[in-house]
């Protein structure tokens, strides 16, 4: 029943950490979505206001020109082109400035002769133009489209020179004629563009390209935000006008830091509870493994309480029954119940230090004492058994001072050569040895060996772990608690020592476990 209430428990536990993983994904999930659309709806408001800068500024530039068209169309009378001059020269500096010249020509002659041509500031460029004019522009003229009078222009690139003209059809009577203005895109270019495309603050960049991506007009524009380019729709459109927003550029460097961190958050979340699921997942495995441990740790108490009792009982019921026959028997009979008794105490000494020492009351009365005696009085408690099993138990002790509890390290010396018998199967000797030492440090050692199969290298790790006890105790089925080598290191620890395991010991077999405790001062007075 017990089993099956631990197992509903890690199970339930198993599904508040997935419910707590789906938890956390969907929050990501969600998190990353709105993030991306708040990005998008920021970059889509930069793009809408980059665009309504660029048309305004293109609509500007092409309503400056079309003003200029109309003051010629007004100053232009067809039927009496020689007062062109006349009418329009005086104002042309102020209200056509980029107008370069003003031709009529006349549509009904099959070579579009050339009837005027008046020129704010005549050159030898005029001679060249008209060249141009009657070989390469008039073919490419929309002449043919109705309505005939509509205002035109055309836009192109002939050789290294940029021609921008506009067009539109006058009659005088019946007879038809083109009037052409020729607009200096030169100075379009460097003294009417650098007032209405420089840039509107320090927020915004603005250039003029053609149709091959050239800067005609302000510097090349490299950024990683949103730009807008449009084509100029009726006068210049060969070329287009680029507009990016420098707030733009901060609006992507923040929407990516806004990006980064909320990835950067749900991505530790999601660390976070990995690592809290694992732990939990390992202390689920761990409480059971431990929970299993002390089940065991209790049946093999449980049998190491009822072997020596039963044999206390049944020897003690033989000898107040008279059915000893004579004193030797008697005499070993009453050794066996004193021997088992000894196993008993050491065994409830054992789990009582034990339990003191898992609730933290533990305490040790520390005095200055001879290591060896206290060895040797714990050696001699297990001489009966060794010599009842066949094994010599052999001390070899030197002068030895330590600050001690004297009862303590008893109990830990015991447990030592408990072990040594029990777990040194085919050892015919065991080995305890107290000494001093100047290495590491100054220090007072407990060495115990047996000449036993040893300690599995893969087991030594964890041999001084509560509750566990090797594959060679459950090969053997050797009794024990599993507690005893947890309490010497706690022992020793207490102590200010420590304890450790060397196995195989030389020869290639055995084990040897040894207590090493801080060396007393010479001057410490023997209590």
């Amino acid at each position: 029943m017990r089993r099956l209430w631990h197992r509903l428990r890690e199970a339930w536990l198993y599904l508040v950490v997935c419910v707590v993983a789906g938890a956390v994904a969907l929050l990501a999930f969600v998190a990353l979505r709105t993030t991306l659309q708040l990005e998008k709806s920021r970059q889509q408001t930069v793009i809408d206001a980059t665009w309504s800068v660029a048309a305004e500024r293109i609509d500007r530039l092409d309503k400056m020109i079309v003003a200029q068209d109309n003051v010629i169309a007004a100053n232009v009378d067809v039927g009496a082109v020689s007062s062109l001059a006349q009418r329009w020269l005086p104002t042309a500096p102020r209200e056509t400035p980029t107008v370069r010249a003003v031709l009529v020509l006349d549509a009904a002659s099959p070579e579009l002769e050339i009837v005027a041509f008046v020129s704010p500031r005549p050159g030898p460029e005029d001679a060249a133009f008209r060249r141009v004019l009657v070989l390469q522009l008039l073919p490419r003229m929309e002449l043919h489209i109705a309505p005939v009078e509509q205002l035109r222009h055309l836009h192109v690139t002939v050789g290294v020179a940029n021609y921008l003209l506009s067009y539109w059809q006058r009659f005088s009577g019946e007879r038809p004629y083109l009037v052409i203005a020729w607009h200096d895109v030169s100075r379009l270019v460097h003294e009417v563009m650098p007032q209405l495309y420089r840039d509107l603050d320090r927020h915004s960049r603005m250039n003029v390209i053609d149709q091959q991506g050239r800067a005609v007009f302000g510097p090349a524009i490299r950024t990683g935000g949103p730009m807008v380019s449009l084509a100029f729709p009726t006068t210049l459109y060969d070329w287009r006008l680029q507009v990016a927003l420098l707030s733009g550029q901060d609006l992507e460097a923040k929407a990516s830091r806004q990006r980064l961190t909320q990835i950067g958050i749900v991505g530790l979340a999601a660390l976070v509870v990995g690592l809290a699921t694992i732990a939990v997942v390992r202390a689920a495995v761990q409480a059971r493994r431990l929970a299993a441990l002390r089940s065991d740790f209790v049946a093999n108490v449980s049998h190491e309480l009822k072997t020596p009792l039963a044999s206390v009982r049944m020897f003690g019921e033989m000898l107040l029954t008279g059915r000893v026959a004579s004193d030797e028997k008697r005499r070993e009979y009453l050794q066996i119940i004193v021997g088992e008794s000894e196993r008993l105490t050491s065994l409830i000494d054992n789990v009582l230090d034990f339990a003191k020492v898992e609730r933290g009351r533990a305490a040790y009365d520390l005095q200055c004492g001879d290591v060896g005696a206290v060895a040797r009085q714990a050696v001699e408690t297990q001489r009966y058994r060794a010599e009842h099993l066949g094994v010599a138990l052999v001390i070899e002790t030197e002068p030895a001072m330590a600050r001690i509890d004297a009862r303590a390290l008893e109990l830990a010396v015991i447990n030592l050569v408990d072990n040594a018998l029990k777990y040194g199967v085919g050892s015919s000797r065991i080995d305890v040895r107290v000494g001093s030492s100047a290495k590491p440090k100054p220090s007072v050692f407990i060495r115990v060996v047996d000449g036993g199969p040893g300690v599995d290298v893969a087991e030594q790790a964890r041999i001084f772990d509560r509750f566990v006890r090797g594959k060679n105790a459950r090969a053997l089925h050797a009794r024990g608690s599993g507690i005893g080598l947890a309490l010497v290191q706690e022992i020793a620890e207490a102590h200010g020592g420590t304890v450790v395991l060397e196995s195989p010991v030389t020869g290639g077999t055995g084990a040897a476990f040894e207590i090493r405790l801080p060396l007393a001062k010479p001057d410490a007075a023997v209590s």
